[in-house]
């Protein structure tokens, strides 16, 4: 999953991302012109951790995000249309709103930043989706996308975000290659000072957010950039004296997986243990194709088994004694922590 943090000048996106990367703002990997920075993660899950204490596999492989720094402007959250083309590339949005002091600065309006992150991001939606519609009419053909363009582009006028507009699933497909940046899933952080740890998200924000389609995160950057760059043990230590249970990186994560609503799948054996991070809903075949397009194309059946299950009992054998592990055919729907083995022919 690849997550773009958008933000204004000072915002403290950078330091979000060193807090959820574990790296220095400039240590990341630089991209071009527009000082992109990208760095990859893997996401936490004990559940591929306790699986890999049975099969003591040679390779466990976590999923993966990718998060990418945009450089903002004074008044944009990118500074080039270089960094534009680049969001639309990105699988979500995380808009950092600044919601601490500053001495330099101009006191902090995380309702005014999401206003002006949504308003750029609407703009560009609408001069990409005016662009396609002339080259269309251009064509003197009366067409099912021409009806969608139009109606896309009146909600865009209308200042509502395209996550907010009813489409159906072919409606959705038709869109997809415009990368249009307000159909995409969208986090908001709301970065708060030290002393604001704890403290919920003022209900403006919440409200704002709702009315936008998306979830809010409250996190303090600094403090948490200090977490991430410090050693396990020392961090647990550091995380419980604070109240916060766990890093940003995993509340963050779990946050943007529950709003792009995806799941893992798990596929497990002495070879490899891994998370295959799958669309809910996915039926079984298709969640077979994100492993290998042959075992989709010669799907034969699933056989599943809940990990805990799995977990619980030490072994595939005892689970299917135990009648927990199913056999099951193409119309299955793969359920989140699900351990799959495919069966198929080609």
């Amino acid at each position: 999953m690849r997550i773009g943090l958008t933000g204004l000048a000072r915002s403290g996106k950078s330091t979000v991302f060193s807090a959820l990367t574990g790296l220095d703002a400039a240590e990341g990997l630089r991209r071009g012109r527009d000082d992109v920075q990208v760095g990859t993660v893997k996401v936490p899950d004990a559940r591929v951790e306790a699986l890999a204490l049975i099969y003591r596999p040679r390779k466990v492989v976590y999923a993966e995000v990718a998060f990418t720094d945009f450089a903002g402007g004074r008044g944009s959250a990118s500074s080039g249309r270089g960094a534009l083309h680049a969001m639309r590339e990105q699988d979500a949005l995380c808009h950092v709103l600044r919601a601490f002091p500053g001495s330099a600065v101009e006191a902090p309006d995380p309702v005014g930043e999401l206003d002006s992150l949504e308003t750029e991001a609407l703009l560009a939606d609408l001069e990409v989706i005016e662009a396609r519609i002339e080259r269309v009419r251009k064509e003197g053909k009366k067409t099912p996308e021409l009806a969608l363009l139009e109606r896309v582009r009146e909600a865009l006028e209308a200042e509502v975000p395209l996550r907010r507009l009813e489409l159906d699933a072919l409606e959705r497909k038709a869109l997809s290659g415009y990368g249009l940046l307000t159909l995409k899933s969208l986090l908001v952080v709301h970065n708060v000072a030290e002393d604001g740890i704890g403290v919920p998200a003022p209900p403006s924000l919440l409200e704002e957010a709702a009315a936008r389609g998306t979830g809010v995160i409250t996190l303090s950057a600094r403090v948490e950039r200090d977490i991430a760059l410090m050693e396990g043990g020392e961090q647990q230590e550091f995380v419980e004296s604070l109240g916060l249970g766990e890093p940003a990186k995993a509340r963050f994560i779990r946050a943007a997986f529950a709003l792009t609503d995806l799941v893992s799948m798990i596929t497990v054996g002495p070879d490899e243990c891994r998370a295959w991070p799958i669309r809910r809903g996915l039926p079984a075949p298709r969640a077979a194709g994100k492993v290998h397009s042959d075992i989709e194309r010669g799907f034969i059946r699933a056989e599943v088994v809940p990990w805990q299950e799995l977990v619980e009992r030490g072994s595939e054998a005892r689970c299917r004694e135990a009648g927990v592990l199913r056999v099951e055919g193409k119309d299955y729907v793969v359920q989140d922590g699900d351990v799959v083995r495919f069966r198929f022919n080609v």
